[in-house]
């Protein structure tokens, strides 16, 4: 028997005419499914597609991907990580590639709502099964008249979401992949997502099983009412491929915040058989045709139209054959070419994957040779990043970490600058719409620390080379580059042009931290030392304005001006003590003593004016306040040391005994919100277990049962666990700084990436 990844490379290079591995070998010829394709998959993980067996693509017979030979006969990943249960989320992940191509379920049940892009806005989606003639809906609400097939569970994986349903005699799984291994950017950057369905007698008997499903060109759309068109793509005979999009194709005309794309063009594509069927027609001609008689209409040609004209929808449908007691699966992709992704200080930039001449044709043959490979790579991370999730943190921690990762990788965007460098632009979310916000990358830079460095240089080189022209002229650091996809200059507050409602100490405070942190991941300064004398005129800023900051906007803005703010001064004084641990590499030796001793003045300084009882205040000049001092974790994971163990426990301590709600730690004391990120950096203040557990807790409660059902917001109401506001923002990446305090996880991860 065919194991299921030297099965789907069967199949698909029949299409294409590569070369096809035995990983059975001596089991006799391989297993059909019945619609003479030769494309049977089973429940197996071990085949690869690169002719060793060794079910990892590279060719050396080791398991492992990484082309050494060293772990020979290492068992195949398991298809869902031990730890990973069904649970509830507020939204499940289906694409999750960039700002704009980003498709969620808001609802627990695939068929109990329309997929939607992470603003809210219906992105239709569509997937029916004929199980022996009889038809189920498995994804969207339409058509109404065919029943849902009960779903039994739902497992998200960092990678990954999968859905099963078992119903009339089969169990049949929808999996939805996207290649989002952060440590690979060539891959990562790819703006694709794989669709598989995978079918199996659970009575004993076989069953013939057909799958249908179709994407409306409101995926294509900034509004239903622009028109489309669609057209079948010339691949030859490898693979059968339909294309839509907008007519007008207004390439990077619009920024702002709740918008979507309308450039460039959407791909689907699968293997081409015999038993596969594609064609464009009416939602409802298309849909009631299949649930019908498991067949499609004839092609739809009144083009181009408005979206919402008949809503013309690409629809394939795809045979699994009879199954019996093995998985039999087709996979399809959908791939997404923007053509121009970024507007940089005036020049339209490439999406990362096109910066060395690639078109959308080579991005699917590619995204298909390589997915088998591909696939056990991301079960083997999923596997790998979940049992170190667990050992840091637990089964909760785990819970939100995998929950999160996804979301804060597809909130960016990866791009070429002209000389190949990869930028990596974030975009605020349900904010204010801002691309490359420090104090957005600030939150959001763990995970990026932990698995690749690159992109974190990736998001603070933009703001560091903008920080260094003639047109930022203060001395302090920007907090963005424009409104999400234009990057020429910083909008908010006061812009270039005044100092009025900028973050002046906050946004210098992070760059500094995270130039320290990537010197730090990656042993070295060189980084750092291409924007030495802009760092020094930052830490030359806190040193003069940081201790005891003048009212002014910090990165929880929304909470409005602050003066003497506590929590911000812990943070430019851990910064001041960040570049003279810098300076210490850099020299001259004596500037890095001095600077030292004033970080040390400062941070005693600090406990003397903070304190208020038996925990520290929430500006210096109020009595009777607290705050969550997250600021102060990289006091330790930078081994800094200029703050006392003691005065983090008691930290802990009182918020523990007085401040906990039942969905979570505020904030601090003027509202009962609180910031999901921040609570997580706060939790692991004392390094006790206990604490951290503590903490966690109320989170995992607020995922099971908030009412608002959007991609995980960051900001939301520790009393009721309803939204206060923001979603699908980058930040929630920030849930990974506990693997940070764990040097040897932090280094694994670190020296694997690509």
């Amino acid at each position: 028997m065919l194991t299921l990844r030297a099965a789907f490379v069967l199949g698909l290079c029949t299409a294409l005419a590569c070369s096809i591995p035995d990983d059975d070998a001596g089991s006799g010829p391989p297993a059909g499914d019945g619609d003479g394709d030769g494309d049977h998959i089973d429940a197996g993980h071990t085949g690869d597609g690169d002719g060793d067996g060794d079910g990892d693509g590279d060719g050396d017979g080791d398991g492992d991907g990484d082309g050494d030979g060293d772990d020979a006969g290492v068992p195949p990943p398991p298809f869902i990580p031990p730890g990973i249960e069904s649970v509830r989320a507020p939204a499940y992940p289906l694409i999750a590639s960039d700002p704009y191509f980003s498709v969620w379920s808001f609802s627990d049940q695939l068929c109990g709502s329309w997929p939607a892009h992470w603003t809210g806005r219906i992105h239709g989606m569509a997937s029916m099964v004929r199980v022996d003639g009889t038809s189920y809906r498995l994804m969207a609400p339409d058509p109404a008249s065919v029943p849902c097939a009960p779903q039994t569970s739902v497992h998200v994986t960092p990678t990954r979401t999968i859905y099963t349903f078992t119903f009339q005699g089969v169990e049949l799984r929808l999996s939805f992949f996207s290649p989002a291994l952060a440590g690979d950017l060539d891959v990562m950057a790819r703006p694709v997502a794989y669709l598989t369905w995978e079918a199996r007698s659970s009575d004993g008997q076989t069953h013939d099983v057909s799958v249908y499903f179709d994407n409306s060109g409101e995926l294509v759309v900034n509004d239903v009412v622009q028109q489309i068109s669609w057209s079948d793509e010339l691949t030859g005979d490898q693979l059968l491929v339909q294309r839509m999009g907008s007519v007008e194709q207004p390439i990077l005309a619009k920024k702002g915040d709740d918008l979507r794309i309308d450039w460039g063009y959407l791909y689907q594509a699968v293997p081409r058989s015999e038993s596969v069927k594609q064609v464009v027609a009416g939602h409802l001609t298309a849909r009631n045709a299949f649930a019908s008689n498991g067949t499609l209409p004839g092609a739809d040609t009144r083009k181009p139209r408005a979206v919402n004209d008949d809503w013309p929808v690409m629809a394939t449908t795809l045979s699994l054959g009879s199954p019996s007691g093995d998985w039999s699966g087709k996979t399809l992709l959908l791939a997404y070419d923007d053509e121009y992704s970024i507007e940089h200080m005036g020049t339209r930039l490439r999406p990362y994957w096109r910066r060395n001449g690639a078109d959308a044709q080579a991005l699917i043959a590619q995204s298909f040779a390589e997915y088998p490979a591909l696939l056990q790579r991301a079960e083997a991370f999923d596997a790998e990043l979940v049992a170190d999730l667990t050992a840091s943190g637990g089964a909760d921690f785990m819970r939100l970490a995998v929950l999160s990762y996804r979301q804060a990788l597809a909130a960016h965007k990866l791009v070429a600058a002209p000389d190949g460098t990869p930028l990596f632009f974030s975009k605020e979310n349900f904010s204010n719409g801002c691309i490359a916000t420090v104090d957005v990358t600030y939150p959001s830079a763990p995970l990026f620390l932990l698995l690749n460095p690159a992109l974190v240089k990736g998001m603070v080189t933009p703001i560091a080379d903008y920080a260094a022209s003639d047109r930022w002229h203060f001395d302090f650091a920007p907090h963005d580059l424009g409104t999400y996809p234009i990057a020429n200059g910083q909008v908010y507050g006061g812009g270039e042009n005044s100092e009025a409602n900028q973050m002046p100490v906050e946004e210098s405070a992070n760059m500094i931290l995270l130039f320290a942190a990537l010197a730090r991941a990656e042993g070295n300064i060189d980084y750092a030392s291409r924007y030495w004398s802009l760092l020094g005129k930052w830490a030359t800023y806190l040193e003069g304005q940081g201790f005891d900051p003048a009212s002014q906007l910090s990165t929880d803005d929304f909470a409005g001006h602050l003066a003497h703010n506590v929590n911000l001064s812990a943070k430019a004084i851990v910064a001041l003590g960040a570049y003279a641990q810098l300076v210490e590499q850099h020299g001259p030796a004596e500037e890095a003593a001095r600077l030292r001793g004033v970080a040390q003045t400062f941070a005693d300084n600090w406990v003397t004016m903070a304190e208020d009882g038996d925990h520290t205040r929430l500006a210096f000049d109020k009595p009777g306040t607290w705050s969550q001092k997250y600021n102060l974790v990289w006091d330790v994971i930078l081994g800094l040391d200029l703050f006392p163990e003691s005065t983090r426990t008691r930290e802990l301590d009182y918020l523990r005994a007085h401040q906990m709600h039942d969905f979570g730690l505020p904030l601090d004391n003027r509202e009962t919100y609180t910031k999901l990120d921040w609570t997580v950096w706060t939790a692991t203040l004392s390094r006790d277990p206990d604490d951290f557990s503590a903490l966690m807790a109320p989170l995992v409660h607020f995922l099971n049962e908030t009412p608002t059902r959007v991609p995980l917001t960051d900001w939301y109401s520790t009393t009721d666990g309803a939204k206060t506001g923001f979603q699908a923002r980058s930040v929630v990446g920030g849930v990974y700084l506990p693997l940070l305090y764990d040097e040897a996880i932090w280094q694994k991860w670190t020296t694997r990436a690509q």
